[in-house]
């Protein structure tokens, strides 16, 4: 993938996180960066690295833009030729090839929204690795992930655990 196609890429899921429905234009992103980072990048740059005619871009400006996308910025590069998204280098660090895997795997699952949602939530998080080894840590404690997503998302409950819960005499509807 180039680099052009992952800007693109990224305007199009922060598109989807900030509920637009469609992907940011380019002045939407340069509007928001102005406004959430105070820091300033051109539409035009945009749109020349979207273009391709302008294939690199300066160290500060991948920055504010790995900032802006919450992504690593190791992945704002044209991926090398022959580059598969299945095989991962040992040069990127765990939380790039965490958040690059996320990314995608909110794309396949599109179809499940709140799915889709909630990778790419913890891909933008700012630290990844904690987030899974957090997840880790409730699935490992005997009954605490149905206890959590009950206490906070108790329409997230299937039928069937609700009724469980009934049986149990821990909740009543």
């Amino acid at each position: 993938m180039t680099l052009g196609e992952k800007i693109r890429y990224l305007r199009e899921v922060e598109g989807s996180l900030r509920d637009l429905g469609r992907p940011m234009t380019q002045l939407e992103i340069v509007a928001a960066v102005k406004r959430e980072l105070a820091k300033s990048i051109s539409q035009s740059y945009l749109s020349q690295i979207e273009r391709g005619s302008r294939r690199h871009m300066t160290q500060s400006s991948r920055t504010l833009l790995a900032r802006f996308f919450k992504v690593h910025p190791g992945f704002l590069v044209d991926d090398p030729e022959g580059f598969h998204t299945e095989l991962v280098s040992d040069l990127r660090t765990t939380e790039g090839r965490l958040d690059v895997w996320l990314l995608q795997a909110s794309e396949r699952f599109a179809g499940d929204r709140e799915v889709s949602d909630v990778l790419l939530k913890v891909a933008r998080h700012k630290d990844t690795r904690a987030c899974f080894l957090l997840l880790g840590a409730i699935l490992d404690t005997p009954g605490l992930a149905e206890r959590l997503l009950e206490a906070l998302r108790p329409e997230a409950l299937k039928p069937a655990a609700r009724l469980r819960r009934i049986g149990d005499g821990r909740r009543s509807l």
